[in-house]
């Protein structure tokens, strides 16, 4: 009976020292689709000029992490902390496995090159801090991640990866 207690007290020690040593995580949520990563600083000087401007070169990286299911984005919503939004308003399958980029400025979305456009040269993600959100087209949350120029960018490239 006491070695019992003993391994039992021992086991629980060990679980709470585990709880204790692992970092913060966001919230997980229940869907296949994440957000893999955000260019959310372009390089170079932010210039939202539809012409020469480098909004394209901000973008959201979603990524089908399921092994089994393809997932529809049309109706998912991609928002930021101030409330800009993005609604997928066409249909674009992601196999498990694949991604999309999610790009500022105008282009024509491509499953064969997985990108998507926004159609509109205003930068959406702030480069000092901000919010990301994906929800689903029921409108459930699917996936947030928050950040901060000087907490999550070490190497100063202005991206960050999530979910790997």
């Amino acid at each position: 009976m006491r070695i019992r207690t003993a391994l039992a007290t021992a086991a629980a020690a060990g679980t709470l020292a585990a709880i204790a040593a692992a970092p913060a995580q966001a919230t997980e949520y229940s869907s296949a689709l994440k957000i893999k990563g955000v260019q959310y600083d372009a390089p170079g000087r932010d210039s939202n000029s539809c012409s020469t401007g480098n909004t394209k070169d901000e973008y959201l990286t979603i990524k089908n992490y399921s092994a089994r299911t393809t997932v529809n984005l049309k109706g998912y919503v991609v928002k930021d902390a101030a409330g800009n939004r993005f609604v997928f308003p066409a249909n674009h399958y992601l196999q498990p496995g694949d991604y999309i980029k999610l790009r500022g400025g105008h282009g024509t979305d491509s499953d064969a090159n997985n990108v998507v456009y926004r159609q509109n040269c205003n930068f959406i993600w702030n480069n000092d801090k901000d919010t990301i959100y994906l929800y689903k087209s029921s409108g459930a949350r699917a996936d947030v991640h928050s950040y901060t120029k000087s907490g999550n960018d070490r190497d100063g490239n202005g991206y960050i990866t999530y979910h790997g």
